[in-house]
């Protein structure tokens, strides 16, 4: 790992953060991958199906925003914040399980689980990022790979019981979280650990106004129109797949867990690349990509596994290969004093249009079936293309990536 052998406990505590966030973070889809189970033992709307996961989005956003202005970042150590949100999320998953199934009082409880969840991302990402030495781009996209493979988690839980019960991923995923907030506490934070800057109202102006951030944010929106909508219904497009060939519901989950997974990866790869050859440059091969896949999958609905899975494990991987990119690049382009309230801003406004995408795909969804399913997605990654296109042209993205536009 660059820059490492000059920070000793690096390595020991960057995994400690890595694997707290993919076990704690395996809350984030217990709902999507329960979904085909909660489809066939209840009778559950195209609203309410995408809410078990939108509803984790909203309650995402809110929790991040109310820690901002609150500044609970600061009344605790990173490691005791991280534990605390997991352990909220682990006990509202215990909760759901004596819910209706399918119910508005358990989507209330998605919605419990994400607001804790911004306790446990944000925070997971501050501690590794205290880390860097010349290699921020690499260790946002660990922990991006982190989310990623947390996120694919409840998929493998269902292979490991009986898969029509739709208690089991929500179960798994509690467990998980739980240890997630042992194994934190022994992790420490890097020399560039710092308080947490206040929010500053100044910043939202700023992310309009300035035309690089405004480029920035409006390629991050473009990455988010597509990525969770993506996540939260592969589930169900895999399940539906595999019973048109006859074969079996494991294998739906195993596909499902097989594309979302395969994004860690590419996570890894892409911050390496980004920056050695630019964060521009590897953003618009992603969204490229991605985009190019959203308009391939559906029509490719009645093709032969052989060319189905490729191409979806290809989507997976480029999905989220640029994630990480845009957050390290408001931090290069971003005042040091406003780069808090700034990824703030970004991260907000993303999540916020992936609660309606997630829920408009499954209206789409309903309208048109899995044939044309994902073919809206891909106007997010085309306007993010444009977006990173105009950023590389312009003066500021010299400083993105040491030079590397």
């Amino acid at each position: 790992m660059s820059g490492s052998a000059s920070l000793p406990g690096k390595a020991t505590a960057l995994a400690l953060i890595a694997t707290s966030q993919v076990l704690a973070l395996s809350i984030w889809f217990a709902g999507a991958a329960a979904l085909p189970a909660l489809m066939a033992a209840t009778d559950i709307g195209p609203m309410r199906q995408a809410a078990l996961t939108s509803s984790v989005q909203l309650g995402f956003v809110i929790g991040a925003v109310l820690s901002a202005v609150t500044g609970l970042a600061d009344r605790l150590p990173p490691q005791r914040l991280f534990a605390l949100g997991s352990i909220i999320a682990a006990l509202a998953n215990i909760a759901a399980l004596q819910l209706e199934p399918g119910g508005w009082s358990l989507i209330a409880s998605r919605a419990l689980a994400g607001a804790a969840l911004a306790l446990v991302y944000p925070v997971g990402m501050k501690l590794a990022a205290s880390w860097a030495r010349g290699d921020a781009g690499f260790l946002v996209g660990l922990l991006v790979g982190a989310l990623t493979l947390g996120s694919a988690l409840p998929f493998m839980f269902n292979l490991a019981g009986d898969i029509a019960d739709w208690r089991l991923p929500f179960m798994a995923s509690a467990m998980a979280a739980l240890i997630a907030a042992s194994l934190i506490l022994l992790a420490r934070g890097g020399p560039g650990l710092r308080p947490a800057a206040r929010l500053d109202p100044g910043a939202f102006t700023l992310s309009v106004r300035d035309p690089a951030l405004r480029l920035v944010n409006l390629g991050y929106l473009g990455h988010m129109w597509e990525l969770y909508a993506m996540w939260a219904w592969i589930g169900p497009f895999a399940h539906a797949y595999w019973t048109r060939l006859g074969g079996d519901a494991r294998l739906g989950d195993l596909t499902a867990f097989a594309v979302v997974a395969s994004g860690a990866i590419a996570c890894l790869a892409a911050g390496r690349l980004a920056d050695r050859f630019g964060r521009t440059r590897i953003t618009i091969i992603a969204l490229g990509i991605s985009g190019s896949c959203a308009l391939l999958v559906g029509p490719a609905f009645a093709l032969a596994p052989w060319l189905m899975i490729p191409l979806l494990i290809v989507w997976g991987m480029a999905v989220i290969a640029d994630s990480a990119q845009f957050s390290a690049a408001i931090t290069e382009l971003a005042p040091p004093e406003r780069t808090g309230t700034l990824l703030t801003i970004q991260t907000a406004m993303g999540f916020t249009l992936t609660v309606i995408m997630i829920q408009a795909l499954g209206y789409w969804i309903e309208l048109v079936g899995w044939a044309w399913a994902f073919t809206p997605l891909a106007i997010g990654p085309a306007v993010g293309v444009w977006a990173m296109a105009r950023l590389r042209a312009r003066p500021e993205a010299a400083r993105l990536a040491g030079g590397n536009r």
